[in-house]
């Protein structure tokens, strides 16, 4: 048999390559982009100040954010999965002044890569990944609709930095699957090299 007959390539929808890959509707994702970036910047930019989550105290809230985590693990209905809860009990807790520094940081580290433009998808998914972590933890908030935002962002990563840096960035390191032109010279001169 044909490898090829194993491969069935379902086409992209008209309105999904207009949505998430179509450079006119980069203005959308410019508008989600900024919001949700201000929105990072702005919590993250507050807890890198804060001696609690980066001084010489930190740790404190986190802490104290877990243990109210692994409070609501009890009942019928809990809203904490055992499974979490074993995850911030064993590793979470006994790190959390590390942790609190990761949280800090990453959330600022979030909103200037969304806000710049510059490496979208992974801030969007790494924005995302948080906002799941605390509806994990039973907080809801804002970490719904940041998430449903972040997620768009990602499919959208094609062109959500169009109005960015990864107008410019992407092409230069390209992806896994098309290295950019950056890589595409290193493979030329290398295997100019070779044959010398």
């Amino acid at each position: 048999m044909n490898k090829k007959e194993f491969v069935t390539l379902i086409p992209e929808p008209a309105i999904s390559r207009l949505f998430f890959a179509d450079t006119r509707f980069a203005w959308v994702w410019l508008v989600f982009r900024l919001y949700v970036g201000w929105f990072w910047i702005e919590v993250g930019w507050k807890k890198v100040l804060d001696p609690l989550w980066t001084g010489d105290r930190a740790g404190i809230i986190v802490t104290a954010f877990i243990k109210g985590a692994l409070n609501k693990t009890e009942g019928d209905y809990p809203d904490v999965s055992e499974w979490y809860a074993f995850i911030l009990e064993t590793i979470v807790l006994p790190n959390s002044a590390f942790v609190s520094y990761i949280v800090a940081y990453g959330e600022l580290l979030v909103g200037v890569g969304l806000i710049l433009g510059a490496f979208t998808g992974f801030a969007a998914f790494f924005g995302s990944l948080m906002n799941m972590s605390y509806l994990f933890a039973g907080t809801v908030s804002v970490n719904p609709i940041m998430a449903l935002l972040q997620l768009f962002l990602i499919l959208a990563w094609r062109v959500a930095g169009w109005f960015g840096i990864d107008r410019y960035l992407l092409p230069l390191l390209g992806t896994p699957w098309h290295p950019g032109k950056l890589f595409k010279k290193q493979t030329s001169s290398s295997s100019g090299n070779s044959s010398a």
